[in-house]
């Protein structure tokens, strides 16, 4: 059978540790598309580029090779052939994804790819318009959220496990600033799906989200 599920929603709202946890319930692959923003803005970094120069980020487009793969059972992300998962979790690319995946061009660019991820298979993938661009015809679809206040504490407590410290008022004011950039970006804006299955965690634990989403789509696939 036939197991597509696109998740979508805000910063923060749980998307990524939802998804994976889906993909093992189910054993479907998982597909991070955020992941693939951050590569990019890993590569402007590194290079010298602001996030936010729509001219100097669509010029380095053509240098810019990402791909992702299963390596020892988790997913993996290449650019230009070094595997740099680790690299773009950190806060700092986190934002510059935010700002290129605002671009259209850096859209249309890793769009093929996600597509035939999409195509390969049975999938669960997320991101920001996964339903409503990527996977249009998938067999569950999901909106996943939570107030700010709520996703920016997640965010806070991510980032003191990780030790990269800040106040949670930055976190918050970027948060707030990144939920704006995605629902108003002229190309594929964040936005709940029509026959998408909203699901709001705010104040629930993981495991209570995960239950819940798990018995959503076990009903939803049922149908």
């Amino acid at each position: 059978m036939l197991i597509r599920i696109a998740i979508d929603g805000p910063s923060g709202a749980g998307k990524s540790t939802i998804a994976r946890a889906l993909a093992n319930e189910f054993g479907i692959t998982y597909a991070d598309t955020g992941a693939m923003y951050r590569a990019v803005a890993l590569y402007a970094l590194r290079n010298s580029i602001d996030p936010k120069d729509d001219e100097g980020v669509r010029n380095a487009l053509g240098n810019i090779k990402v791909d992702v793969s299963i390596v020892d059972g988790v997913q993996c992300v290449f650019l230009n052939g070094e595997n740099v998962t680790a690299l773009i979790r950190k806060e700092k690319i986190s934002k510059a994804a935010s700002d290129v995946s605002a671009i259209p061009e850096v859209r249309n660019h890793l769009l093929i790819l996600q597509k035939h991820i999409a195509e390969r298979g049975s999938v669960v993938m997320d991101g920001r318009d996964i339903a409503t661009n990527i996977m249009p015809d998938a067999e569950v679809k999901l909106f996943l959220t939570a107030s700010v206040g709520d996703r920016a504490l997640r965010r806070y407590n991510e980032l003191v496990e990780r030790g990269e410290p800040l106040s949670y008022d930055e976190i918050l004011a970027d948060m707030k600033l990144r939920d704006a950039n995605d629902s108003q970006r002229a190309v594929s804006p964040l936005r709940q799906a029509e026959d998408a299955i909203k699901i709001d965690t705010t104040g629930n634990s993981l495991k209570k989200t995960l239950e819940i989403v798990s018995e959503t789509v076990r009903r939803a696939l049922k149908q």
